[in-house]
């Protein structure tokens, strides 16, 4: 089997539908690498993600917005003979989104933003109170590039 790429923008962005977390990479100022996963939401072309007002990876935003986000489902161990450790291998589809984080600061377009991650997880509706929506840090990611990758599908 071999590795497959995947151009078709309505299957990338089925890829990403379907994952229930991501992986956020960013570069802080000393150019280290920073990644942790993140729960997200998906539309009309942005990633969006929220998180505490304060902490190390909102510091590396603000100093540099530029990140990656890693997208990656449909895991599956398999192997052609149980007893050979290079026949082993792990079917895959993943996706990775290029762009700059810019932070939401309106509150209607921060609603609208968690209505997003919110639909993501259970497909409903929420209200969100004034102060929760203060507390909270929001951003979206325009997706300036994007990829995929499969393996065994």
């Amino acid at each position: 089997m071999r590795r497959h790429e995947i151009t078709n923008e309505a299957e990338l962005l089925g890829i990403i539908s379907r994952c229930q977390w991501c992986h956020l990479a960013m570069v802080d100022n000393a150019n280290q690498p920073y990644v942790i996963p993140m729960n997200f939401g998906l539309s009309e072309g942005f990633v969006y993600m929220h998180g505490a007002q304060h902490g190390k990876k909102i510091n590396i935003l603000r100093q540099n917005p530029a990140v990656c986000v890693n997208f990656s489902t449909d895991h599956l161990l398999r192997y052609q003979n149980e007893d050979v450790a290079c026949s082993w291998s792990m079917k895959y589809r993943s996706v990775l989104v290029y762009g700059k984080a810019e932070f939401i600061i309106d509150p209607e377009e921060k609603i609208a933003a968690l209505k997003v991650i919110m639909a993501q997880y259970s497909g409903k509706e929420f209200k969100f109170n004034p102060p929760s929506i203060r507390e909270v840090t929001v951003w979206k990611i325009k997706i300036d590039k994007i990829e995929g990758r499969s393996f065994g599908y």
